[in-house]
């Protein structure tokens, strides 16, 4: 026998490979022109309802005065589709390049490689920022000329995005080395209000009030009926935000530091505790109450919220003090705010159902933008799962909605006068593709 072992195993592959655990199945790689991302066509189509295409067409575009055949707005898009499809790393795009799916959603007969994407990211600058910022506020528009919200709920939080290497900004911060990022999203719909990339060493505070201009802005211009709520941890516990919140009709709340001059103005709601606990130093017990507090950095006294509990078969005492100007009790309150643990969910979704967290470049502003990116295909995503997912599918995460509902295998035939995408007969999702489809068609043609 000439034959090489390497030829015989590819010749085997090209005609059939037979199975040792079964001698009667055969497997090759010549079943046509085959996806496994089928769902693709359904985030496109809602993509094209929303008019983002065309969006990014309009609005974004990148210092470079050459024409090429991968635009910007196509390498945008492309990228978005291949965050939500799963699809991370640059590399991908080779692996993607001929897929009969993306192809087609983006109208293309092979994809950008990765070369071009990482040149396309190296172009993106500080004016793509800005035209970001603009593209995201306009998106927010359109969804919301669909579903309006009664209110918003900003959450902010700060983040760890790691890094490797020298990367621009890169520092460390208490335990880590990395980036320090600010993040605000709608408490109420995790869609992602905005996202700031910053270097590592940052507090958690530093230019919250710059970060949170733009978004107040555009509410109190574009949607002044709409009332506007924030929650914040203690590292945003500074005088100049509450100002700012204040002056912009923003009702707050927001936890304080502990410190002796807070217990101490406490005195009486402990007194109440330990009234409740005289005989009975087993059970969990909790007082709640009010007070007014002057900083010595603020001008005039806010309204302050304290909660001490005593945790079960325990004898110390836990403080929570919320400063706040709304109305409700004090035990409203305190739900209220301990109600943004839901946050944690929207950033490790964020982080790693979207690589959000994944900053490969050693420029700060190419991260930067590729933040921005990111944050699209987050974006996109959400209001995909929360506007037309059947209701089954709108609390799944974004692994789980891959799954079951983007990661479906087709075949594409050509035809005359089509493209006809023939899926898996034995999906178990049908039902669920064809729902998602028909509530996309329901949703009202944008302008």
């Amino acid at each position: 026998n000439n034959k090489s072992p390497a030829k015989e195993s590819f010749m085997s592959i090209v005609n059939a490979l037979t199975m040792n655990s079964n001698r009667k199945i055969k497997i090759n790689f010549s079943g046509g022109n085959l996806s496994s991302d089928s769902g693709m066509l359904l985030i496109h189509e809602f993509a094209e309802k929303l008019g983002l295409e065309a969006i990014l067409e309009k609005d974004f575009s990148t210092d470079d005065n050459g024409k090429r055949k991968h635009t910007d707005s196509k390498n945008a898009m492309q990228k978005i589709y291949q965050l939500i499809a799963g699809y991370f790393q640059d590399d991908d795009s080779d692996e993607l390049i001929s897929d009969p799916i993306f192809t087609t959603i983006l109208n293309k007969k092979s994809l950008a490689s990765q070369p071009t994407i990482s040149r396309f990211n190296n172009r993106c600058d500080e004016i793509c920022l800005y035209q970001f910022e603009l593209i995201h506020q306009e998106l927010r528009n359109r969804i919301y000329s669909w579903k309006k919200p009664e209110f918003l709920l900003i959450d902010i939080d700060s983040s760890l995005f790691a890094t490797y290497g020298s990367q621009e900004g890169s520092s460390f911060n208490a335990h880590y080395h990395g980036y320090h990022p600010l993040l605000a999203y709608d408490g109420t719909t995790g869609d992602l209000l905005s996202a700031k990339l910053r270097s590592g060493n940052c507090y958690t505070s530093k230019d919250t009030i710059s970060f949170l201009e733009p978004l107040l802005d555009e509410f109190s211009t574009n949607y002044s009926d709409i009332p506007l709520f924030m929650r914040g941890d203690s590292g945003f516990a500074d005088v100049m935000i509450y100002e700012k919140l204040e002056s912009n009709g923003v009702s707050y709340a927001i936890r304080m530091k502990e410190n002796p001059r807070l217990r101490k103005a406490a005195d009486f709601i402990e007194e109440e505790l330990f009234q409740k606990t005289v005989y009975n130093k087993t059970d969990h017990a909790v007082s709640y109450g009010e007070f007014l507090y002057k900083a010595d950095s603020w001008l005039y006294p806010r309204r302050v919220i304290c909660k001490i509990e005593k945790p079960m078969e325990q004898m110390n005492h836990l403080y929570t003090f919320i400063v706040t100007n709304m109305e409700s009790s004090p035990e409203e309150l305190i739900n209220f705010y301990h109600k943004r643990g839901s946050m944690e969910n929207f950033i490790r979704e964020s982080k790693y159902g979207f690589n959000m967290a994944s900053m490969s470049s050693k420029n700060m502003i190419i991260n930067t933008n590729k933040l921005q990116i990111n944050m699209l295909a987050y974006n996109l995503f959400n209001w995909f799962r929360r506007l037309v997912l059947p209701k089954s599918f709108e609390k799944l995460q974004a692994d789980t909605i891959r799954i079951k509902l983007l990661k479906i295998s087709s075949k594409l035939v050509n035809s005359a006068r089509y493209m006809i995408f023939k899926l898996c007969s034995h999906c178990p999702y049908k039902k669920e593709f064809f729902e998602t489809l028909d509530n996309i068609f329901k949703l009202k043609q944008l302008r």
